[in-house]
């Protein structure tokens, strides 16, 4: 298991951005990452007002940073950036609430030099979240 701090060690993300908490699985062809969503997470603030939500685009995000992890964890990416090509296939099934666990399950389907395309789903509990087709470049 990784923690917040060997999670800084491989992607650039900080706080109030880098939303994974932790790492709980990571392989050649992934990684399953969670973050404990914050009553006082800065997403949630005014979103909205007596009926916090994470924003979906958060849901993305944090979805794509597990992806990250996954692929600047090799040693030929070390030290690199993934910068968001696209997205794709986005849909939203559950609120997530401060209280949830939010569990990302990222698996990549093509590594190509410095571009890859990856597939992710994220959990509350055991309910589908948010899901997505994410692709990315490799870069400085």
């Amino acid at each position: 298991m990784l923690g917040r701090e060997e999670i800084e060690k491989i992607i650039p993300h900080r706080a109030p951005m880098l939303l994974v908490d932790r790492i709980t699985e990571l392989t050649e062809e992934g990684a399953v990452g969670e973050l404990d969503v914050r009553e006082d997470a800065m997403f949630v603030q005014g979103h909205f007002p007596g009926n916090p939500v994470m924003p979906a685009v958060f849901e993305l995000e944090a979805i794509a940073q597990v992806g990250a992890v996954a692929i600047l964890s090799r040693p030929e990416f070390a030290g690199k950036t993934a910068y968001y090509a696209s997205i794709d296939k986005a849909k939203f099934r559950q609120m997530v609430r401060p209280g949830d666990t939010l569990r990302m399950e990222v698996k990549l389907e093509k590594l190509r030099g410095s571009f890859a395309v990856a597939s992710g789903v994220a959990y509350v509990g055991d309910k589908l979240a948010a899901q997505a087709e994410i692709k990315c470049a490799i870069g400085e």
